[in-house]
């Protein structure tokens, strides 16, 4: 398994600076490209490295060529270009693109069927933690691909990061980051939502943000509390009927009703809640309530 040492990166705005940086600091010789002429040059400057003349210039030689881009059409017009005149055509077969944009699973998956042929792996290694872990090479990074691309990617992407988590296949490690990027946004719009409820209802902003982190993250996280003892196990024995739960959200939309608030999404789950009850059954364990999607899906958690 031969070792990379030579690295093309392309887009080194404000998150993929850092991390190209790091590559250098880490002993890579690292070619960067940018659409930005000025951006390429105060890489080097900041850091060392060579800029590139054009993207091809970028995968010229290189074992591995990253992208860290708006999204996958970014990432594919960068590799293919449009009349074969991307970065990919500079490569040679047993080269690694390794894509760590947030970009569509799709997308990752049929950049890889286009340059299967050509003996080019395509990894997906999309990052979390955003400008500050990037620049303290402290990021999260989820892969996906075949197993020997991702081992040979290792230790580039241990440069960059504090943590890797092997997702699967390739585009799998793009759509946890989505579906993680989901459930960040859902939170936050959750919090924000029963924030504002409080406020109106007359509780301190500050009292509630430092009171919802026992109450909401840690072990009351319903992702440690609930969905890994409980769902992944079959388990289903937390003690709270699922109806009981209901009843809970309904008082908080009652809440926001009688005080002015607004309330869209906490009417929105309780409507889910209530039809899952109904459905399901109002005693089961509110864990149960899993079912309402895995039989809309088609799949199970627990098996």
């Amino acid at each position: 398994m031969t070792e990379i040492r030579k690295v093309g990166f392309i887009g080194v705005g404000n998150m993929g600076n850092p991390m190209a940086g790091h590559l250098v600091k880490a002993g890579y010789e690292v070619t960067v490209f940018d659409i930005r002429a000025e951006t390429m040059q105060a890489f080097v400057a900041q850091h060392g490295g060579k800029a590139a003349s054009s993207l091809a210039d970028a995968g010229r030689g290189a074992d591995a060529l990253i992208t860290m881009l708006p999204d996958d059409k970014v990432v594919r017009k960068a590799i293919l270009g449009e009349n074969n005149d991307g970065a990919a055509a500079a490569l040679a077969a047993g080269a690694i693109v390794i894509d760590m944009s947030t970009a569509d699973p799709v997308g990752t998956r049929a950049l890889a069927a286009a340059l299967q042929p050509r003996g080019i792996a395509v990894v997906d290694a999309p990052v979390m933690g955003g400008v500050v872990f990037a620049k303290d090479a402290t990021l999260d990074i989820m892969v996906g691909g075949d197993a020997a691309p991702v081992e040979r990617c290792r230790p580039l992407l241990k440069a960059m990061s504090r943590s890797i988590i092997d997702c699967g296949g390739v585009g799998s490690g793009h759509a946890l980051k989505a579906l993680a990027n989901y459930i960040n946004a859902c939170a936050l719009i959750n919090a924000i939502e029963a924030m504002t409820i409080g406020k109106r209802f007359g509780l301190d902003a500050k009292l509630m943000a430092d009171a919802l982190i026992p109450l909401c993250a840690g072990r009351n996280h319903p992702i440690e509390k609930k969905v890994i003892p409980h769902i992944l196990t079959g388990r289903h024995a937390t003690g709270m009927a699922m109806g009981f739960i209901a009843k809970d959200v309904r008082i908080a939309v009652d809440i926001a009703k009688s005080i002015g608030a607004a309330a869209p999404l906490a009417e929105r789950v309780s409507e889910l809640w209530t039809a899952a009850a109904e459905k399901l059954g109002a005693n089961l364990d509110q864990t149960q309530i899993a079912r309402y999607w895995e039989e809309a899906s088609g799949v199970r958690l627990d098996a």
